[in-house]
């Protein structure tokens, strides 16, 4: 299995051992945040500090005004890191080193511009919108997505190049301090996720906008309404949903056509999705195309237990064989894996090729260990 292990610019560029340390783990190309969104990011290598408040989404390399100009979304500088191009000075370090990188973009996912400018963030059936979300409905937001990751890419030499949140986000989210867990059957969030802005409107085909936002908020009212949380079904008609499902993997397959388009050709395009349509956030659902565009299809499989290894046997058999599987696991989960290299090897067993570790700055001393035993386990899967 290939191996990807992911990492923030700070975590490259903040102490010298980094690549040393990388060097000894054996990972095949490592993944730079040059797109990312805000985050309070622990720093457990450095003995300068705890951590780097990220205050808001930014682009780790330079924010040229004639890149960017005339346009209401443009990206935030990050003034919590002293160069100005630190994505770039990250890329080019490992370059020296001998270690493969490549750019890790987060599209969609933009808490800063979606507050400023709520008319192209995701808006849910009862007309509230979503700043953490921005729509791929909206030509402009599939703009800004084309523009952030040709911004992201440029002068730099990489190996790969990975969409994050190339697809809607929706509803459940970690927002400020998250008071809707254990409120939302899955149903209801799906429910929720669903965008309602005039520009997801305009793709459903012979539907009324306004009769689909009352059924919408019907269901999601009676679902609210009952005792059990476990509910995954809803109770619209399949006509409805399919029409409101095809209209959301339209503007998917155009935001991700947008972006693809200002790559160079045989860039190696590796894409966070899900096998379930419905999903929304960092791994949003694959459209019937979206494995066309890709060479690697990255599926969340965090932890043991969930299905995660049933899921790329599904994906496996899904997909074309000429995509790559990857499972994206972490460690740094608040448990850790009892058997990581175990649960690696059933990974592959079920057809992931590569893995993706997260991750490489956040894993301090007392889970690295973690990490060279999924590598190793990795490398040494038939």
């Amino acid at each position: 299995m290939k191996v990807t292990g992911y990492a923030y610019p700070w975590d490259v560029l903040g102490e010298t051992a980094f690549a040393e340390r990388v060097q000894d783990l054996g990972v095949d190309e490592v993944a730079v945040a040059l797109a990312y969104h805000s985050a309070r990011a622990a720093t457990p290598w450095s003995t300068e500090r705890t951590s780097v408040v990220a205050r808001t989404a930014a682009l780790y390399r330079p924010v040229r005004a004639e890149a960017w100009a005339g346009r209401d979304l443009v990206p935030a500088t990050p003034d919590w890191v002293s160069a100005e191009d630190s994505g770039g000075d990250a890329v080019r370090r490992l370059n020296e080193a001998g270690i493969p990188a490549a750019a890790w973009i987060v599209l969609t996912h933009n808490s800063q511009l979606g507050t400023e400018f709520p008319q192209y963030a995701v808006r849910n059936c009862f007309g509230e919108t979503y700043p953490w979300a921005l729509c791929p409905a909206q030509p402009a937001v599939r703009e800004y997505a084309a523009t952030l990751t040709a911004e992201s890419v440029a002068g730099l030499k990489l190996s790969s190049v990975l969409l994050e949140a190339c697809g809607p986000l929706g509803g459940v989210h970690q927002h400020q301090h998250e008071k809707t867990d254990g409120v939302w059957a899955p149903a209801t969030a799906r429910l929720l996720s669903i965008c309602c802005c005039d520009a997801c409107a305009d793709g459903w085909t012979g539907l009324d906008a306004s009769d689909v936002r009352e059924i919408l908020r019907a269901e999601v009212q009676r679902l609210i309404g009952t005792a059990d949380l476990s509910v995954v079904e809803d109770r619209l008609p399949a006509e409805l949903k399919e029409k409101l499902l095809s209209g959301r993997q339209q503007a998917t397959d155009a935001l991700r056509a947008a972006v693809l388009a200002v790559l160079e050709p045989g860039t190696r395009v590796v894409l966070h999705g899900a096998l379930d349509p419905w999903v929304t956030g960092a791994l949003p659902g694959l459209t019937p195309t979206a494995a066309d565009d890709a060479e690697t299809v990255v599926l969340q499989n965090w932890a043991p237990g969930q299905g995660s290894v049933d899921a790329v046997a599904a994906a496996r058999r899904a997909l074309p064989e000429r995509v790559a599987i990857g499972s994206y696991i972490t460690a740094v989960a608040a448990s850790a894996v009892p058997d990581i290299e175990a649960y690696v090897a059933e990974l592959a067993k079920a057809g992931a090729t590569e893995l993706h570790l997260y991750h490489l700055g956040l894993a301090g001393p007392a889970r690295w260990p973690d990490l060279h035993a999924a590598t190793a386990a990795a490398h040494s899967a038939p």
